[in-house]
């Protein structure tokens, strides 16, 4: 249950009577009454009333929504309030005079000043001829939002547009703060509902709000409920704030959890070392061989053969005797993408080349992209053809960081960087990218829109793994990210 559904349950069982017991002591509700329309009379006599308010509608039995306690009695809205509307009378906003409280600032059950408006003191002498709004008065929004409603708590001020005030009949023979839980409980919020006008901004008039229904408590009783209810909703603030944080722990904690599993794999410390296995060390002698023969093939350059040793002090963490450090350049080619001229029909209409972009990469595998370039593209605007299996990595801006594998061969953007790997698993160099995705991040210059350069990229630090164990690790992360996946659902 959440501290909405919690607090909802507590003003439902207020208004029904179920939180508090009854004291057979109290005065009933029905002697309450009595004073109201005594009050009611009084007005009437001052002029302040027409005799038309002192009529009340009979209440039939299938309007009764549910049982009340004895001594309780069902009312009209139009028995208790006074209703001063300012609707239809549209005020002159100025920075200074008299605060003009509106729909904007009444939420459920407070006020929010954020928003301020006011009005000159002659306009508000002159809206007093519908009534005067007090302080400790209800203040009830019509329309956008249709239900809020809250004490007023300004000494001096005129209700705006979107906003009935509630008047107490009498001194001391209403509690407001009660009214106020009763108008925001499911129940009579659902009696609102039932008879608003409009669909797409729901209003009520007040017509329609004078004639719903809502139980009247005997007064010492209605000063018990408040009580209770001013005990119990601090205890639902905290519930709710703790639930809170559950709730980002809990939608925190499968990221974290994948993040943890995936630094333990680079690391070397998700599944055990095989001593069976042929060494990193011989793996990076074949992909220096592999190397030599593309040299001699004229499809790499001599350079492509330099190695530059690690420094002890840029090497992050320990890793297995059977791995080997090397640089993310020493294992693969690397190269980033171009975009063909925007606006030239010859590079981009009835293109089938899938040209990538950063955004579109999904830490998966990508089969397609959202625009397609032409062969014309591929021969005028040296774009890099990405072959099946190659592992693509963001370089610029917030895409920085984010992976992928070509599914097909395709084309990428400059802002991407693609690697074909010399006899390293693919998924597994997928996969050690994404775990030191913040480092790139970290990496990343340029201000506004950060960017890794290809440079930066190739001399990156790789922790290379037995070929074998990359499988193994490849498979273990796989397994776990299921896992973890469930506890979302």
């Amino acid at each position: 249950m959440t501290a909405q559904q919690l607090k909802n349950a507590i003003l439902q069982e207020a208004i029904q009577g179920r939180l508090v017991p009854q004291d057979p002591n109290d005065e009933p509700a029905s002697v309450l009454l009595d004073h109201i329309r005594k009050e009611k009379a009084r007005l009437v006599k001052e002029g302040k009333l027409k005799k038309k308010d002192l009529e009340e509608k009979p209440i039939s039995e299938d309007e009764i929504p549910f049982e009340i306690p004895e001594s309780w009695e069902w009312c009209r809205m139009s028995t208790l309030f006074n209703f001063i509307d300012y609707r239809g009378s549209t005020p002159t906003k100025l920075n200074s005079g008299i605060p003009l409280v509106t729909a904007k600032n009444v939420k459920k059950g407070y006020n929010d000043y954020s928003i301020k408006d006011y009005i000159s003191l002659e306009e508000y002498e002159s809206r007093k001829s519908r009534g005067i709004s007090k302080k400790g008065d209800l203040l009830f929004t019509t329309e956008a939002p249709l239900g809020n409603v809250s004490i007023a708590d300004l000494d001096v001020f005129s209700a705006g547009q979107r906003l009935i005030t509630l008047q107490a009949f009498g001194c001391n023979l209403l509690n407001n703060t009660l009214m106020m839980y009763f108008i925001l409980s499911d129940l009579f919020q659902k009696s609102l509902l039932e008879k608003k006008t409009g669909t797409t901004v729901a209003g009520i008039k007040a017509s329609k709000l004078k004639d719903i229904l809502i139980p009247l408590p005997p007064l010492a009783e209605q000063k018990r409920i408040v009580a209770k209810i001013e005990e119990l909703l601090p205890k639902v603030e905290e519930y709710g704030k703790a639930q809170e944080k559950l709730n980002k722990l809990n939608e925190e904690l499968p990221e974290r959890l994948k993040k943890s599993i995936l630094q333990e794999a680079i690391e070397g410390r998700l599944v055990p070392q095989d001593p069976n296995d042929e060494p990193a060390s011989a793996l990076l002698s074949k992909i220096r061989e592999e190397k030599k023969q593309l040299v001699k093939a004229g499809k790499l350059k001599k350079k492509d053969l330099e190695e530059i040793p690690i420094p002890e002090d840029e090497i992050p963490f320990e890793i297995p005797e059977s791995w080997e450090w090397c640089k993310l350049g020493w294992i693969g080619t690397w190269g980033a993408g171009a975009t063909p001229a925007k606006g030239n029909p010859e590079f981009y209409d009835k293109g089938t080349i899938p040209w990538l972009r950063t955004g579109e990469l999904n830490n998966s595998y990508v089969y397609d992209s959202e625009i397609k370039v032409t062969e014309k593209a591929l021969e005028k605007c040296s774009l890099r053809m990405c072959q099946k299996g190659d592992v693509l990595i963001a370089m610029y801006g917030a895409t920085i960081g984010k992976v992928a594998i070509a599914g097909i061969e395709l084309t990428t953007n400059q802002a991407c960087c693609a690697c074909t790997p010399y006899h390293i698993y693919n998924k597994y160099l997928l996969y050690y990218l994404l775990a030191c995705k913040k480092t790139f991040i970290e990496m990343g210059e340029g201000g506004a829109q950060p960017n890794i350069s290809r440079e930066k990229i190739i001399a990156f630090p790789f922790a290379l793994p037995p070929l074998a164990e990359q499988h193994r690790i490849v498979a273990k992360i796989e397994q776990l990210f299921k896992e973890i996946d469930k506890l979302k659902k």
